[in-house]
């Protein structure tokens, strides 16, 4: 494994046990066996570290949208629910912390941003999903693609605060029949 790899790997163990606000750069190039110059070799900055283990330690829906026409729609959406569904379990012992420092939080935003990253990310890769659909004639013409996709996601985000809310971090995966659930009622409307 190299050196990025291991970086990653230790940032995303820090992290989800001590969040990002409190994780510090210095801790994880300790914790990955090397010097905080060999991180800064990797990552520009911290928020660059935790984009790339967002992206690459964590189940995500981002980037990995359903083929249009490939299965079917509710299908289709049921996979994008539960990958959305483990990605915030995931992520929200990560990245709660941020809500309480305004100023960590803004810099957070502003560097998502520039990476062209961020929450409302998964919300347009559904929304362009479903206009896919709407092209191939699977989904009604007439549909409101854009808050489908916003129920979906959001949806998503706060079944999983719940159970982080009554378990912690260590909260079980959603039972696999929520995904189906939260997606079929929503493709009821397409």
């Amino acid at each position: 494994m190299g050196t990025r790899d291991r970086i990653l790997d230790a940032a995303a163990e820090i992290m989800r046990n001590r969040g990002v606000v409190h994780a510090t750069t210095k801790e994880i190039a300790r914790a990955a066996g090397f010097s905080e110059a060999a991180l800064y070799k990797h990552f520009s900055d911290k928020e660059d570290l935790i984009l790339n283990v967002l992206r690459h330690r964590m189940p995500g829906p981002a980037g990995a949208w359903p083929e249009p026409g490939a299965a079917t729609v509710p299908a289709n959406l049921t996979a994008i629910a539960r990958s959305a569904l483990e990605f915030y379990r995931q992520s929200l012992p990560l990245l709660g912390g941020l809500l309480a420092q305004p100023q960590r939080l803004a810099a957070h935003r502003d560097s998502m941003s520039k990476h062209g990253a961020g929450p409302g990310r998964a919300i347009a890769g559904i929304a362009g999903y479903l206009r896919a659909e709407q092209e191939l004639g699977r989904v009604a013409a007439d549909a409101d693609v854009d808050a489908v996709a916003a129920l979906l996601d959001g949806a998503c985000f706060h079944q999983a605060f719940l159970r982080f809310y009554e378990a912690g971090p260590d909260a079980e995966p959603a039972p696999e029949e929520l995904a189906g659930a939260l997606a079929g009622a929503l493709a009821r409307g397409l």
